[in-house]
């Protein structure tokens, strides 16, 4: 499960932002499910603003009648879901993010981690899908089983793509296995909450 993130610093390192003339949000470090957060589709790199918190474009009630936590979704489930199985043909993106968030512990002593790349990397590429309903654009983040870098925190995580995997994800690949490799680093960080926002959320703290 992925339910919080922190936005990545569009205006760092990462060459994939050099060219990309974009900040249409100002920089969170709290991001929660049905927020607005920037995605892209396609290649060369198209930047759209999409809800966190998918909704099929065949749902017939009001927003507030989507009851299903569609803010994540399986990768090993996804292509048959009804809920999923359009928009794994159709709607590829990739969200960008400087890290996300994990607790673990007891109910009322949970400790939030922050993880993020092993490497020097300034930024995650998360494989996402998207629905347009009606006029809203919406989005979930793909999950797959945890790899031994991050396990010990939670048995899932986002499915984190390389730049050879980016390019597969957006060209339609059903490879279940993509992702799998990606190398993640993690830490303690101090109980927050759900109004809490800033730089100082993702600062390690002793364990």
């Amino acid at each position: 499960m992925c339910g919080r993130f922190a936005d990545p610093n569009r205006r760092g390192s990462d060459e994939e932002f050099s060219e990309i003339r974009v900040d249409p949000l100002p920089r969170r470090w709290n991001v929660k499910p049905t927020q607005d957060i920037l995605i892209f589709g396609k290649q060369p790199l198209e930047p759209m603003i999409a809800r966190w918190w998918l909704v099929p474009s065949w749902h017939k009630g009001e927003l507030k009648d989507w009851k299903a936590a569609t803010f994540n979704a399986r990768i090993e489930e996804a292509q048959s879901k009804p809920t999923f199985r359009g928009v794994w043909k159709y709607g590829r993106c990739l969200i960008p993010v400087a890290g996300y968030y994990e607790w673990t512990g007891e109910t009322g002593h949970k400790q939030p981690h922050f993880i993020r790349s092993a490497g020097n990397e300034d930024t995650l590429w998360v494989a996402g899908l998207a629905s347009r309903w009606g006029d809203l654009l919406t989005c979930t983040v793909m999950t797959r089983a945890a790899n031994a870098s991050v396990q010990e925190i939670h048995t899932r995580m986002p499915v984190i793509l390389n730049s050879d995997e980016r390019d597969a994800w957006l060209g339609g690949s059903n490879d279940l296995e993509i992702g799998a490799g990606a190398r993640l680093s993690h830490y303690p960080v101090r109980p927050f909450g759900i109004r809490d926002d800033g730089p100082e959320l993702i600062e390690p703290i002793e364990a």
